[in-house]
């Protein structure tokens, strides 16, 4: 497993945006439910999967469950398994669904990485919560509405990216020109 320049540039850059997230609250919308909002925390990391590849994907989410867990007051983070493994798993699941896909459309395939990566951080964290007893299962039907409005922002926000980047990285700037000469 190699790493190049770039990818430890992304993967920073990503882990540094997702810190800015959580220090500015940012990275929290308000929702009515148990938690109080959802999280834009995750994208950074569907990103660095999509973009640079699992490793990367793995990288900044190791960084956003350590943040999570040493920045936690509440108790429910303190054991990695809720914090960081789920957090390791969104790289994994992003990469290899926009994979999957992105023979096709890519915009299609950065919508799935982003709602595959969102699910997996929230049936993840919300099941090694409930496993250890930490939330009643009672309460998974109020973090529902979180979770929604989490999948839609991430599927909008990875295409926009990836597109965005994918763009950049190509060269062009315009769209392409087609025979007669119009666009």
């Amino acid at each position: 497993m190699k790493i190049n320049v770039r990818q430890i540039v992304v993967a920073g850059v990503l882990s540094a945006i997702a810190i800015v997230l959580g220090v500015t609250q940012l990275g929290f919308i308000p929702v009515p439910n148990l938690s109080g909002s959802a999280t834009i925390m995750h994208i950074p990391v569907i990103l660095g999967a999509v973009l640079e590849g699992p490793v990367v994907g793995v990288l900044v989410g190791l960084i956003f469950g350590i943040y999570s867990m040493v920045t936690d007051t509440t108790g429910l983070f303190t054991n990695p398994i809720v914090s960081v493994l789920p957090r390791l798993m969104i790289g994994l699941t992003s990469y290899y669904t926009y994979k999957a896909l992105s023979g096709g459309n890519g915009a299609v395939a950065a919508a799935a990485a982003g709602v595959v990566g969102t699910l997996t951080n929230t049936i993840l964290v919300v099941g090694a919560l409930v496993a250890f007893g930490l939330i009643p299962a009672a309460a998974i039907p109020t973090i529902v509405p979180q979770a929604l409005v989490e999948v839609v922002l991430a599927a909008i926000i990875t295409v926009l990216v990836a597109q965005g980047v994918n763009l950049v990285r190509s060269g062009r700037t315009t769209a392409a020109e087609t025979k007669d000469g119009n666009y």
